[in-house]
């Protein structure tokens, strides 16, 4: 489906005036993933903290006609409202074109979990890869238990390893030896918490350094570690911080078991961008939907790239 939107009007109305269509809407996230995991496609997880990310992100699915999901981690579900989100989301469902399924990201509380749950979400990240192994499988096991008493058909992520923290641009590498997940580890970890989808440490680092804004300098993987975790485990795996990460790892990542990749800080320096180019070239306009359309342009354009590298192709044009 191409939708040339002009302005932020007609990329809404390009979303919420489609007609609904039911073989999509029936895929579960468990069968998207596992037709992924078959095809050794990824599905692209993409992170929102407005409407414009939003309707870039979905715009740009529904041109590659592929799945998506759309993430907030919790200070991402805070500014936008836990209900409100699952609301939007809810209603772009209902229109033409291919799933989209909601992620609570990077969720460190029980508590914060359990709302996500209960407002609707199709998944969490149950994070607490900060604490020590042992006191990570117990709360993410408390957590599994939990969630899937509310709903039996919530998916449940857990986390292993450093890969740091914050989809922001660093001055630096985080300090010392990043303690990457071991194959045995993680098998113990899947076999102890009874979780769905598995975010290991391979290499893999949220955010981006400034000086790779200023080369052609990438993030690199370790796609043996990947291939080896798979082979232990047998899990759906996701790549979480993978914007600015080498093209070639990426696709090696996925052909050995990567199922899921993240973007977020690559979405938000575009939007920034976007935002900065907007009220550059168009300095006396004051109207949000104006400004704001190209920006969601932008977001289409770089969610798109992504989309296509995950399943192996070149974008639609």
């Amino acid at each position: 489906m191409r939708l040339n939107t002009t302005s932020f009007v007609n990329s809404v109305q390009a979303i919420q005036g489609a007609r609904p269509l039911d073989s999509f809407a029936m895929t579960s996230l468990r069968t998207a993933l596992q037709q992924a995991d078959a095809g050794r496609t990824a599905i692209g997880h993409f992170n929102v903290s407005d409407l414009v990310t939003l309707y870039g992100i979905v715009e740009a699915a529904r041109q590659e006609g592929v799945p998506v999901v759309v993430g907030a981690s919790e200070a991402e579900r805070r500014f936008i409202g836990v209900p409100q989100l699952v609301a939007i989301v809810r209603s772009l469902r209902e229109t033409e074109g291919p799933p989209i399924f909601l992620n609570a990201d990077h969720t460190h509380s029980l508590s914060g979990a359990v709302e996500a749950a209960k407002a609707g979400f199709d998944w969490v990240v149950c994070d607490f890869s900060s604490l020590a192994f042992e006191e990570n499988v117990r709360r993410t096991k408390e957590a599994v238990l939990a969630l899937k008493g509310l709903r039996g058909d919530i998916l449940v992520e857990g986390e292993i390893g450093d890969i740091g923290s914050g989809s922001q641009i660093h001055e630096s590498a985080p300090a010392g030896r990043r303690t990457l997940t071991t194959p045995d580890e993680a098998r113990q970890f899947v076999e102890e918490t009874g979780i769905d989808t598995l975010a290991p440490a391979v290499g893999n680092m949220h955010g981006v350094l400034r000086s790779m804004l200023k080369t052609d300098a990438k993030k690199r993987l370790d796609v043996p570690r990947i291939r080896a975790i798979k082979q232990r485990t047998a899990m759906f795996m996701t790549l979480h911080g993978a914007s600015d990460t080498d093209d070639g790892d990426l696709r090696q990542a996925i052909a050995a078991g990567i199922t899921v990749v993240h973007i977020n800080t690559e979405v938000r320096l575009t939007w920034r961008r976007g935002i900065e180019s907007s009220l550059t070239t168009q300095a006396d306009e004051i109207a949000p939907y104006t400004l704001l359309a190209p920006v969601i342009q932008a977001v289409k354009r770089t969610v798109a790239a992504r989309l296509a590298l995950f399943n192996g192709r070149e974008p639609q044009e």
